[in-house]
């Protein structure tokens, strides 16, 4: 990884807000860094110097004057983003002002020739500045490696024949996938415009990702939001189990469920999540009973998860969860649980965790140079 320039703390303030802002004059950026214009002018030409920044035309005032206008240089670099799914790898290479720079998707098995593919379609010479790996599991910080790697067995083989193809000594930060999601929900997604709500994720297991003042809640152990932990079942002569709570309202159960309830004049029961909510959309009864009943469990959860938090908005996701099918009944259990709480579908659909990791690698990325300041002006 190539060292970032030692930058001034002007500098370091500009160089933030024009990876923000992707191209700006000096008299934006001196409005929105908060600094004087003489101070600004002496911060770009330190970071045209470094080739942190980089002159890209000129723009026209109302009053005919023109202005230098700006972008980030070639020595700004480039971040990764990873999302290990439990079927798909895909990878995002975005500049660090966010500008898509490559992609790539694969098997989940294949995720280090998904990882190289990407990699390749980095510009030649970019720094890489980070790296974040969406995972399905709590991650803690471990020295192994590459430095960090998941915490339960779940993903870490496939995390560990990934990380083969990642750069030796760049930044590696692992995050929940759940919490990826529910970035990309914030910020370009079905959340856009508040600041606080839970993004509640039905798929072959279940998650929450706890958004609260625009920020994503990780708890003490990095471990906020995760369902699956809850006790189930609770009841009188039954001991809750570990991820009891997943192992109910996942797909798998949800197949078995439709399975036992088919009846034999409707043909052969669906085999995937997909085929049972397409012929519950064409209006086959048996099939939207059993839909209207994964409805209610998820209504169930969503009450649960606004008991504690209050979240205002409920924004369902989710291999199962996003469809729009689900909608009716999980709202009325939810309003017959408890009090009232918008709930929408997922907008950002499977690309979510990816462009949330991205975002979030794009933030470390800008702090990696803007970190390597501290100068006095």
């Amino acid at each position: 990884m190539a060292r970032a320039s030692r930058l001034t703390e002007s500098a370091s303030a500009v160089f933030a807000v024009l990876a923000g802002a992707g191209t700006a004059t000096r008299p934006q950026l001196a409005t929105l860094a908060g600094l004087s214009k003489p101070t600004v002018s002496s911060a770009v030409a330190e970071l045209e110097n470094a080739r942190l920044a980089a002159h890209s035309g000129t723009a026209s005032s109302g009053t005919g004057r023109s202005a230098a206008v700006y972008r980030l240089g070639p020595a700004a670099g480039a971040v990764l983003a990873v999302d290990l799914g439990p079927a798909f790898t895909r990878v995002r290479g975005c500049a660090l002002d966010g500008t898509l720079l490559a992609q790539a998707t694969g098997s989940r098995e294949g995720a280090a020739d998904v990882v190289r593919q990407a990699l390749d379609g980095l510009p030649d010479g970019a720094p890489l500045r980070t790296i974040v790996v969406a995972v399905g599991d709590v991650t803690v910080p471990q020295k192994r490696g590459t430095g960090v790697r998941p915490a339960t067995a779940k993903a870490g083989p496939v995390f560990d024949a990934m990380a083969v193809a990642l750069p030796p000594g760049v930044p590696i930060h692992l995050e929940n996938n759940v919490n990826c999601a529910a970035l990309a929900e914030l910020h370009e997604g079905a959340a856009r415009g508040r600041d606080t709500f839970g993004y509640l994720r039905i798929g072959v297991g279940i998650g929450l990702g706890i958004v609260v003042g625009g920020r994503v809640l990780r708890g003490a152990n990095g471990a906020a939001g995760e369902l699956a932990r809850l006790p189930y079942p609770w009841d009188v002569g039954r001991e809750p189990a570990q991820e009891a709570l997943e192992e109910y309202i996942g797909a798998r159960s949800l197949l078995r469920r439709a399975a036992e309830a088919w009846p034999d004049e409707d043909g052969p029961c669906p085999r995937t999540a997909e085929q049972l909510f397409a012929l519950a959309g064409k209006g086959r009864a048996a099939a939207r009973a059993v839909i209207g009943r994964h409805a209610a469990d998820v209504g169930r959860l969503a009450a649960a998860v606004t008991a504690v938090l209050d979240p205002g908005l409920i924004v369902l996701g989710g291999s199962t969860g996003a469809d729009p099918q689900l909608l009716p009944g999980v709202r009325a259990e939810l309003a017959r649980l408890s009090w009232p709480t918008e709930v929408v579908s997922s907008t950002v659909g499977d690309l979510g965790t990816v462009v949330g990791a991205a975002r979030l690698a794009v933030s470390r990325g800008v702090q990696t140079v803007t970190d390597a300041g501290g100068k006095k002006d």
